[in-house]
């Protein structure tokens, strides 16, 4: 070897790919990616218990499949060809203990996985509110393809950032001012769709304080991807100050804005010094007109259209 090497062959420095190191990497690399902010990393108590549902689920799963992948080493050990001890049963068609085996166990975790999720979806109903006290009202709206936060008991509001205090319960009012939508915060915790001339409820809360990526969970055209904001959790004090410098911004959110707004494309941070009270309640009721939604898409010239039958 050593003289090929001298010879000119190519070794792992000359052109064979080294293969170790690629591994490592990606192994490197999917830790790092569980570091970052999730539904991993809740700041909520909404987000800490519906990771507790996700590590229960998880939990009771692995009781089953540890077991069965133990056995399958197990089963190919000692059935192996070497194996004098091992028995030859050609003839055996049926067990009722590997039959009770087989079907009970899968049978008490599909029971408690059932449990779990019947519980959780019971105690985190989206629309049940939060105890506490000082609950701050946010109304909701998606537009192509931005965020508008109304906050009616201050008379102030926001495009692409959401400023809450920590430690206070959140409701949310959440409608659509064109198709289909889903409003997302992974740390403080659940999703939950936006649909235009309804309003669906989120009670959420932050418990530390911190910026928090909130996102669209559903795709609603080519803007899509751009249809995320940052969540500012402040304490008490500071958010109370956010609120005075609102309340100094020049903009007023009426219907002209409004309609403004809602044209299709992306926008920065907006803040409203004053906001029309009645707007979400028109929105809602579809007196102000919905978006177009995305437009549907050219068909290719080159293609024939299909006759109608």
């Amino acid at each position: 070897m050593e003289r090929r090497m001298l010879a000119g062959q190519p070794g792992p420095a000359q052109g064979y790919p080294c293969r170790i190191p690629k591994v490592v990497l990606a192994t490197v690399c999917l830790g790092l990616a569980a570091c970052g902010g999730g539904v991993l990393a809740p700041r909520g108590p909404v987000g800490h218990a519906e990771k507790m549902i996700l590590i229960d689920s998880l939990v009771i799963m692995l009781a089953i499949v540890v077991p069965t992948i133990l056995a399958t080493a197990a089963f190919a050990w000692w059935y192996r060809a070497g194996n004098a001890r091992s028995r030859y049963l050609p003839d055996w068609d049926y067990s009722g203990k590997v039959e009770l085996v087989v079907w009970f166990i899968p049978a008490l975790v599909i029971i408690l996985l059932a449990g779990v999720t019947w519980i959780g979806s019971h105690s985190l109903d989206p629309a049940k509110p939060l105890q506490g006290t000082g609950t701050v009202e946010v109304q909701v709206v998606s537009l192509d393809w931005k965020w508008l936060f109304i906050y009616p008991q201050y008379g102030v509001a926001s495009v692409n950032e959401l400023t809450v205090p920590t430690r206070a319960p959140l409701h949310f009012s959440l409608t659509s001012a064109s198709v289909m939508n889903a409003f997302f915060v992974p740390q403080l915790g659940s999703m939950i769709y936006t649909m235009n001339g309804m309003v669906t409820q989120l009670n959420l809360e932050a418990d530390a304080a911190g910026t928090y990526e909130g996102l669209s969970a559903n795709y609603s055209g080519a803007g899509f991807s751009d249809m995320h904001f940052d969540v500012h959790a402040v304490s008490a004090q500071e958010f109370k100050t956010w609120v005075e410098s609102a309340r100094g911004a020049p903009r007023r959110l009426d219907e002209a804005a409004y309609l403004a707004l809602g044209q299709q494309g992306t926008s920065p941070v907006l803040v409203f010094g004053s906001t029309d009270p009645q707007l979400f309640e028109r929105l809602v009721a579809q007196s102000l007109p919905p978006g177009p939604g995305p437009a549907a898409p050219v068909p290719d010239a080159k293609q024939p259209r299909a006759k109608a039958p």
